[in-house]
């Protein structure tokens, strides 16, 4: 689980990519494309899902590896946030640290204690993970399969529900398709340098979507939202091929 280069590179691509989109909103406030435009930019500072190490695993990825960069995910999206989307739209009138504080009670449930949880067994009850790991090893993939479902449905009515034309929602579903597809390529690329290509893949790939509907609420208009929201379709279909894929693949080299 220690730092690796490929993590401080994806996290880089993360933060810049979302900067440089900033930027260009901050100086020319009349940009054409604003909406699209955050509507990317929620989607590429978004931090990885804790569900992608689960997806990882059953690639044939390296799970310790995934755990550690959500984490440096999560919290440099917990630092840039504050900073960068403020300044956008003009919302978020507590200070740094208030919002800090209020970015972290999204991520610490989810993603900090489960992890000092899972140490602690690791370190203290030693006979409780045998059994965790002897009985337990699929439980992760099938209980992310029923989030899956539930985040898919309220997705789903959202969408169904939304104010916004057609022609707004249908213009950043496809920035959520555009996004995910460039994120999980350069992940992989990325990844695939430092012969860690699946992991890299989910770790700038598969994203925290819910947090990042959070935030289009929070800092950004709520129509922004829908990009976030289409993102979720976008990355568990990508997902979805890949395990298929993998699982075609071994049923092959079997065979043989």
């Amino acid at each position: 689980m220690q730092i690796k280069k490929w993590h401080l590179i994806l996290v880089l691509f993360q933060i810049l990519s979302c900067v440089l989109i900033a930027a260009v909103l901050f100086f020319d406030p009349s940009f054409p494309y604003r909406t699209g435009a955050e509507g990317a930019m929620v989607c590429l500072i978004a931090p990885t899902a804790t569900a992608a190490a689960v997806i990882t695993g059953k690639l044939g990825g390296n799970e310790a590896s995934l755990t550690s960069y959500t984490i440096i995910s999560n919290m440099a999206a917990a630092v840039s946030i504050p900073v960068v989307f403020p300044l956008i739209e003009g919302r978020g009138d507590a200070t740094f640290i208030q919002q800090l504080m209020v970015i972290s009670r999204q991520v610490f449930p989810l993603l900090i204690f489960p992890f000092f949880l899972a140490w602690g067994i690791r370190l203290f009850l030693p006979k409780l993970l045998e059994i965790i790991l002897k009985h337990c090893g699929s439980l992760a993939f099938y209980l992310w399969g029923i989030a899956l479902m539930v985040v898919v449905g309220q997705t789903l009515r959202s969408l169904a529900n939304s104010d916004a034309t057609h022609a707004t929602i249908w213009t950043l579903a496809i920035i959520g398709l555009l996004t995910c597809c460039i994120q999980f390529a350069a992940g992989k690329i990325i990844g695939g340098c430092y012969n860690d290509r699946i992991s890299g893949g989910q770790g700038l790939g598969q994203k925290n979507t819910v947090f990042a509907i959070w935030i289009s609420y929070t800092y950004l208009l709520p129509v922004t939202s829908i990009a976030p929201s289409s993102y979720i379709l976008w990355q568990n279909i990508i997902n979805s091929w890949q395990l298929w894929h993998y699982n075609k693949k071994n049923q092959k080299n079997k065979s043989y």
